[in-house]
């Protein structure tokens, strides 16, 4: 499993990140062989089987995640300057963990926005006017923004984002975000190398915005071993446990 603790992803750092570099260019490489066949293939399949992916693809829409972490960013800046003593203090926290989500989702997601109109590549149903590599940079029409998958960015650095806080639930978010994957080639949406290239920007996305809190000790803190961790939210859970014992009592 993915050691969630380090600053960077897979022993990533200064002098290793040129063979890192290479290597996601070889995996790309590679898959771009079964790109098409892959795609089609699962286009193929009885709609009795791509049903479910249409379903699950919409896990990988980034205005959930969005407005649930403005909402969390707007009711904690508001209780913050309302109150005093510990409620003051979990207003902080909530306000900082709505904006660390917001930044890390919201970021990743303009990144592929600005490289979907910069490479231009023609999704699946453009395959049969034009091939799998076909590139066009017209900016407004969606048919040519298909690399990278903006569903697969977004699920991966949402499942990174929350896994950085609480370790526990990665393995499913990681499941799910490989299954929004899936599902975008299932539905025409996405060859597997789009797939492959927005989980690459989610995980980089996650990891940047991490640090950057980290180095402003906002949420997570860094020691001098090069490892990052989650100083929790002790205020905001002492509050919340108030009013779970009010609410059940």
């Amino acid at each position: 499993m993915i050691d969630l603790g380090q600053r960077w992803p897979f022993g990533l750092n200064r002098k290793t990140w040129p063979t890192h570099v290479n290597v996601v260019l070889i995996i790309l490489f590679v898959a771009l062989w079964f790109d098409a066949w892959l795609s089609q293939e699962m286009m193929a399949w009885p709609m009795v089987w791509r049903a479910p992916f249409f379903f699950i693809t919409d896990y990988g829409l980034a205005d959930w995640v969005l407005v649930s972490s403005v909402l969390m960013f707007v009711l904690g800046l508001a209780v913050f300057y309302l109150s005093r003593g510990l409620r003051r203090r979990a207003a902080m926290e909530l306000t900082l963990l709505g904006g660390y989500l917001f930044v890390t989702v919201a970021g990743a997601g303009i990144l592929t926005q600005i490289l979907k109109r910069l490479f231009g590549r023609g999704r699946p149903p453009v395959f049969s006017d034009a091939g799998a590599f076909d590139f066009q940079r017209i900016f407004n029409d969606w048919t040519y923004q298909s690399f990278p998958s903006g569903h697969s960015t977004t699920a991966l650095a949402f499942a990174f984002a929350i896994g950085f806080m609480s370790p526990r639930f990665f393995p499913l978010l990681l499941t799910l975000a490989v299954a929004t994957g899936i599902s975008r080639i299932a539905v025409g949406m996405h060859y597997p190398t789009d797939v492959i290239a927005g989980f690459v920007v989610g995980i980089a996305g996650a990891y940047i915005v991490r640090n950057l809190f980290a180095r402003r000790r906002w949420l997570f803190v860094a020691n001098g071993e090069g490892r990052v961790r989650f100083r929790g939210v002790p205020a905001l859970r002492r509050v919340l446990r108030g009013y779970s014992r009010r609410i059940f009592r």
